[in-house]
């Protein structure tokens, strides 16, 4: 049976390729970009296809707070349900690192964009709902202060801090909905695909991001993630894994949850 998925960071990389192994499934994909041509770019391609299902777009620049919210806001007032939500959209390199927000890009992008609007997208999730989020082999102890915007880190620590901070973010909210709310599970989708990012973070063109892109399949889709949530799923093994130690610390986890609620109230006052 069609579903409705939304797949942020849909324009290139994994999020792509992922988009073009479910439309020929017949799902009805929601496709979203920051860059508008690339977006309709992307829309026009899958939906020329024959037998692919239905698309549709939606731009934001998921580094602003309020893009994100009215992201949501969009998604919700066209569809009263949504079946699986796959949170791809991440950046490692940025001209500018800092976002208006006054919080690191990667943070803003990586760990806050997507804990948001899962929030927001919740009412529309039943329990039968999958929220995958895109996480990494990349992973190093999340500095709160960091999270919060107060203290400045280098690229790769920023970047290995914020899929960290997914992770944790993702099984405690699975934790908090227990059986009352969807599927919540982050996946490491494989080390050096040949992503935009991975191009530019190690100037290589990397492997076959196919390998990204039926991984992320699979979470939305297979029987075998129905009962996954909290789980994290390393790719790179094949495997459900522990995550880092981290993840596993629910005092450590909660405090990453307390720093981003926080940082959303502010954003509200």
């Amino acid at each position: 049976m069609p579903q409705t998925i939304l797949i942020t960071g849909s324009t290139d990389g994994i999020g792509l390729e992922t988009a073009k192994m479910l439309a020929p499934m017949g799902h009805h994909l929601l496709l979203h970009g920051r860059n508008r041509a690339k977006l309709e770019k992307a829309e026009q391609t899958l939906a020329a296809r024959p037998g692919n299902g239905r698309v549709e777009s939606y731009a934001a620049d998921l580094s602003r707070l309020d893009e994100v919210e009215a992201l949501a806001k969009a998604v919700a007032e066209t569809h009263p349900k949504l079946d699986v939500l796959i949170n791809n959209a991440g950046v490692y390199n940025a001209p500018v690192p800092i976002t208006d927000d006054g919080l690191d890009v990667r943070f803003a992008v990586n760990t806050i964009a997507p804990y948001l609007l899962t929030q927001r997208l919740l009412p529309l999730l039943d329990r039968s709902g999958r929220v995958v989020n895109l996480s990494s082999a990349a992973q190093s102890p999340v500095d709160p202060d960091a999270l919060a915007g107060k203290t400045r880190l280098s690229t790769g620590a920023a970047y290995a801090q914020s899929k960290l901070a997914l992770t944790m973010w993702s099984r405690e909210m699975a934790e908090y909905l227990a059986d009352g709310g969807p599927a919540i599970i982050a996946v490491n989708p494989g080390s050096m695909l040949g992503s935009k990012m991975v191009q530019q973070a190690f100037g290589v063109a990397g492997g076959d991001i196919r390998i990204g892109g039926d991984i992320l399949c699979k979470a939305a889709l297979d029987d075998s993630f129905a009962a996954a949530s909290g789980q994290y799923f390393d790719n790179d093994k094949g495997v459900f894994a522990p995550p880092h130690p981290d993840a596993l610390d629910s005092r450590k986890s909660q405090e990453v949850v307390r720093v981003i609620e926080r940082i959303l109230a502010e954003k509200k006052s």
